[in-house]
């Protein structure tokens, strides 16, 4: 699959990303049959031996709607930690080759092995950085496409504003443009697109979806959060996220504590920072626009709304000044 043939497939340039302990089966097919991209991560299943039944499901489901229905469902991906500490990466790895999935996200490491073992079958990889250095690393390892984690995004985001980022990667990356960070509605997307993006990337928008694994604790914290609320530290992963603070609060994490940094370890640590995962909540700054929750087919149908109307708009700009 080439990435002309990925976007030629969807009715929403968007991917629903791979959020941890949140993401399963059930949003990855509703956000397929309804034209964005649905992706989960490897390690949201405890074993490679569930992993394989999550694929199965997944693939098996979307093929009995397509012949159902005569739609063509929209690609689905995984996500995989590139990251020496993951035991199960070679596993997982084999996985998605034998199941050919569509599109791997990897993150934590772009490795040109990885890389050319998904291309061997046809599919994509889409690597996330945070910086120029990442981005450039991930070039030469033959991605695809970056996913640029900007300031504000949920989970482990970067720090760098959306507009000189884009700018400046594609001064050397003529691949796909992916944009995270803080979006939530169609005319975010839209402005994405604006920005010189090629899809938007939206997890916290998804939390609050029927399908989600989330908590309706966790939904409503977002619901409740402003851009203030959400807290940036690697005292929980090792890695710098984003997390609601009334949730770090609940948990009696100080202030002290989220100043510190720990060493990343996929392997022994899976399980401790599953748990912490579970009562310490990611979202990002766009939870500050989320207002409710609702099936993902009902999001996604009015996000396709909101983003014609803003196109819309734009031609409407460009009319009066021009």
């Amino acid at each position: 699959m080439t990435t002309q043939e990925l976007t030629d497939r969807l009715s929403l340039p968007v991917i629903a990303a791979p959020m941890f302990l949140i993401s399963g089966p059930q949003l990855v097919i509703e956000c397929c049959k309804n034209g964005i991209v649905g992706t989960f991560p490897a390690l949201n299943q405890r074993s490679s031996e569930g992993f394989e039944e999550w694929l199965i499901e997944i693939k098996t489901t979307l093929s009995s709607w397509e012949k159902e229905t005569g739609n063509k469902a929209a690609p689905f991906g995984v996500n995989l930690i590139v990251h020496g500490s993951n035991p199960r990466l070679e596993a997982d790895l084999k996985l998605c080759i034998k199941h050919q999935v569509p599109l791997i996200i990897t993150s934590l490491g772009a490795v040109s092995d990885v890389v050319n073992a998904v291309h061997s079958y046809g599919g994509l990889v889409f690597h996330d950085v945070i910086k120029k250095r990442h981005a450039q690393k991930a070039q030469q390892a033959g991605v695809d496409g970056l996913i640029l984690v900007c300031a504000g995004a949920g989970g482990h985001a970067g720090t760098l504003n959306p507009m000189p980022f884009i700018r400046e990667t594609k001064e050397f990356f003529n691949g796909m443009i992916i944009l995270s960070g803080a979006m939530s509605s169609g005319q975010d997307v839209a402005s994405a697109l604006q920005m010189g993006a090629d899809l938007a990337y939206m997890g916290t928008r998804f939390i609050n979806t029927t399908e989600s694994k989330a908590t309706e604790e966790y939904r409503n914290m977002i619901i409740e959060a402003g851009c203030s609320d959400i807290v940036y530290t690697a005292a929980i992963s090792g890695v710098d996220a984003n997390f609601l603070g009334a949730s770090l609060q609940a948990a009696g994490i100080t202030e002290e504590q989220l100043k510190a940094t720990g060493k990343i370890d996929f392997g022994k640590e899976m399980d401790t920072e599953a748990k912490a995962w579970k009562t310490i909540w990611s979202a990002g700054q766009g939870s500050a626009t989320v207002k409710d929750s609702m099936p993902a087919g009902q999001l996604i149908q009015r996000m396709k709304g909101e983003f014609k109307s803003a196109i819309e708009k734009q031609l409407e700009q460009l009319k009066k000044y021009t």
